[in-house]
């Protein structure tokens, strides 16, 4: 079965990794190149390398080479769909929840009425 990967596929894959939501907190503070980040993360440049890449593709991440010296900052990407997404969802589990409330109060009252 060949899988298809949507946007919404890429961006809960780039955020799954505390590595990755790492780098989005960092540059959410400013501007980094790869080699920065690499160090602030304690892992090498090629880790680091993958990591951003995976970032780059989701959209969240830009990076721009100038010289030797690759700098990366956030991207345009915004989290409205990922956002819309988790509230359906959201939705759905509420309104179970709620069904299921009033399934326990329904045998708590036959229960005080034996």
């Amino acid at each position: 079965m060949v899988q298809q990967f949507t946007p919404l596929d890429a961006s809960f894959s780039a955020l799954s990794d505390a590595t990755r939501r790492g780098v989005l907190e960092q540059l959410g503070r400013s501007d980094a190149s790869i080699t920065e980040l690499a160090d602030r993360f304690h892992m090498t440049l090629t880790g680091m390398k993958k990591h951003v890449g995976v970032l780059e593709r989701a959209g969240f991440v830009i990076t721009q080479k100038v010289g030797r010296v690759r700098t990366c900052r956030l991207g345009l990407r915004r989290l409205e769909e990922e956002a819309a997404w988790i509230e359906s969802y959201r939705q759905v589990w509420a309104a179970r929840f709620e069904a299921l409330d009033a399934v326990v109060e329904q045998l708590k009252r036959e229960e005080e009425d034996r």
